[in-house]
């Protein structure tokens, strides 16, 4: 159904053990959100979680994660979106669904990944100091971090 309204922008799908996964191309990705929220057919009005994943020596190296359930139908699904290291930018989806402003928030702290048009694209874990993103498989873990104190 994603690939006969969304074409090349759909580069695959699997449906292993009953998880329905697509790979979509970021151009689009707000566009083919809001299709599975709104369409009929589909209501994936709930975006239970999204998540980064760092594949640390292939490219594209990094994966934007949604995973999307319908409170109506009862069914759910997985959308991945590549991202290259030297861009690793995708459109915010704080439009389709407010609720994963937070979810946002911690992929581009811990990952990195930079979501174009968040309202609030800050830290969330870790204070505005730290340098780096620790969930990158290429963090130095002995890496020393600037110290804080209180503010006078």
């Amino acid at each position: 159904m994603l690939s006969a309204k969304f074409g090349s922008d759909v580069v695959s799908t699997h449906s292993d053990f009953g998880d329905d996964t697509a790979l979509v191309r970021r151009e689009r990705i707000v566009e083919i959100l809001s299709y599975l929220r709104d369409d009929p057919a589909l209501l994936f009005d709930f975006a239970m979680d999204l998540t980064g994943v760092d594949y640390l020596g292939e490219e594209p190296r990094f994966e934007v994660v949604y995973h999307l359930y319908s409170l109506e139908k009862r069914h759910r699904v997985r959308i991945k979106v590549r991202l290259h290291e030297d861009d690793p930018v995708i459109d915010s989806a704080v439009p389709v669904w407010p609720g994963i402003n937070w979810y946002e928030r911690e992929a581009y702290d811990m990952y990195g990944i930079v979501f174009r048009g968040h309202p609030n694209l800050a830290r969330i874990l870790l204070y505005e100091g730290f340098q780096g993103h620790p969930l990158r498989k290429d963090y130095p873990k002995a890496k020393r971090q600037p110290t804080i104190g209180p503010e006078e």
